[in-house]
């Protein structure tokens, strides 16, 4: 089988599904596409991908876009019954919770935190909109905090996909320099993602 992933290894989404592909010690060929990059407008790459958004997953003949979905098909196609992704549906369905809450009610505050400290000059930064995206962003935080004052990981005593959904953001949280609420929950579960070496390589970069 040749697995191709394509997407730069700086994109949130594309770490995702790097670090899935890691741990699971599953070989992979890695395009750079997107950003700085480019080339995810072009003809060939809307044909896999319409949304010209990363990442893209090509397994021979089959292809698969959005972050999440390739997680869960990574999982459902390779990974058997592993912590990561069980079969049991009531397991599946805590994790796919989640996961679509990463999306739902995390990742718009964070990007804008992510775009406003990281991505724009101190003078043209909206201190007014960072601020409140800083706030939502804490409640949602909190919101993984309270499971975690239950168990070492999101979903139990095992890391899943919820944790790699949340995880890639929570190192660029801990990261961008502004004043945050403590949450030792959170904290110590960073510092748990950390002790994994597979994160610390891939997801524990510096900011770009």
């Amino acid at each position: 089988m040749t697995r191709i992933l394509w997407g730069r290894s700086t994109s949130s989404n594309v770490m995702k599904v790097i670090w899935l592909l890691e741990e699971l010690k599953l070989p992979y060929e890695r395009r750079d596409v997107g950003g700085p990059f480019g080339k995810t407008d072009t003809p060939e790459y809307r044909a896999m991908n319409p949304t010209g958004l990363v990442p893209t997953l090509q397994e021979d003949d089959f292809t698969l876009w959005e972050s999440n979905a390739i997680l869960r098909y990574i999982c459902t196609a390779h990974a058997g019954n592993t912590p990561w992704f069980p079969w049991d549906a009531k397991a599946r369905g805590s994790i796919d919770r989640w996961m679509d809450a990463q999306q739902t009610v995390m990742n718009r505050p964070q990007g804008v935190i992510f775009l406003g400290l990281v991505r724009t000059p101190p003078e043209k930064r909206d201190q007014a909109a960072i601020k409140a995206a800083i706030g939502e962003a804490a409640r949602a935080y909190g919101y993984i905090g309270a499971e975690l004052a239950r168990h070492p990981f999101i979903c139990g005593d095992a890391p899943t996909l919820a944790d790699i959904c949340w995880g890639v953001h929570v190192h660029r949280w801990f990261t961008m320099e502004f004043d945050r609420p403590e949450v030792p929950n959170l904290r110590a579960w960073y510092d748990r993602l950390l002790s994994r070496p597979v994160y610390r390589e891939h997801i524990a970069r510096p900011l770009v």
